[in-house]
C-alpha cells in the first residue's frame, strides 16, 4: 500500500464508511483467504478520503470540517454486489458499490475540500477492496469467489480512521449523517 510519509506531531488519517457486521467479518475473512497481508490491518470500508497526513494540531479543524460535511448529508442505503477490478492499472479486486454511488461521490467531494483538499491519483470510485497486491492467481480467485457477494446496509456516519505505528487502521471519531 502506498502511504504518505508521516513525521513527528503528525497523524495519518483516512475518512471512510464502515461496512457493518455481519458483512465486515465476511469481507475481512475473504481478504485473508486471498492472501492479502493487510487483511487484519484494514477493516472493510468504502474510502471517502484516502490516507492523508495532517499535523496533529490541525485535527480539530478536520473534525469541524467533517461535522459540517455530515450535517448536510442525509443517511442513505448502500448495496454491495459482485466483484470488480482495477487491473491492469492497479492489482486490486473489490466488491462493487451498486447503489449509494451518488451519495458516496457527494460525500467524497464535500469531504475532500477545505482542510482536506487534495489532488487524487485516480478518479474516485467507491468500492470495498478484497485483494490488493497479491499474486495474479489470488486476484483471479478473489474476482471469481466474490462475484456472488451481496449486502445492503444503511450508512449513518463517516468515520475518521488513524493509521497506528503498528500498521493497523483504527476508528477514531464518528461523524453522524443528518437525521441518523
Amino acid at each position: 500500500m502506498n502511504l504518505p510519509e508521516r513525521g513527528p506531531a503528525q497523524a495519518r488519517i483516512g475518512i471512510a464508511i464502515e461496512v457493518p457486521e455481519p458483512w465486515s467479518a465476511q469481507l475481512q475473512a475473504a481478504r485473508a483467504r486471498f492472501g492479502d497481508p493487510l487483511a487484519g490491518d484494514i477493516p472493510p470500508h468504502i474510502t471517502v478520503v484516502g490516507p492523508t497526513v495532517v499535523d496533529e494540531a490541525v485535527l480539530p479543524a478536520v473534525w469541524e470540517h467533517l461535522e459540517k460535511v455530515t450535517a448536510d448529508m442525509p443517511a442513505f442505503r448502500v448495496h454491495l454486489r459482485g466483484s470488480g477490478t482495477f487491473r491492469p492499472i492497479s492489482p486490486v479486486v473489490f466488491v462493487n458499490v451498486v447503489a449509494g454511488i451518488a451519495e458516496c461521490e457527494l460525500l467524497e467531494q464535500s469531504a475532500r475540500s477545505g482542510v482536506l483538499a487534495q489532488e487524487l491519483r485516480f478518479n474516485y470510485h467507491p468500492h470495498v477492496t478484497v485483494a490488493h497486491e497479491v499474486p495474479d492467481e489470488a486476484l483471479d480467485r478473489a474476482f471469481e469467489e466474490m462475484a456472488d457477494f451481496d449486502a445492503e446496509f444503511d450508512v449513518t456516519a463517516l468515520w475518521q480512521y488513524e493509521h497506528g505505528d503498528d500498521g493497523v487502521w483504527r476508528k477514531q471519531r464518528r461523524f453522524a449523517l443528518r437525521d441518523a
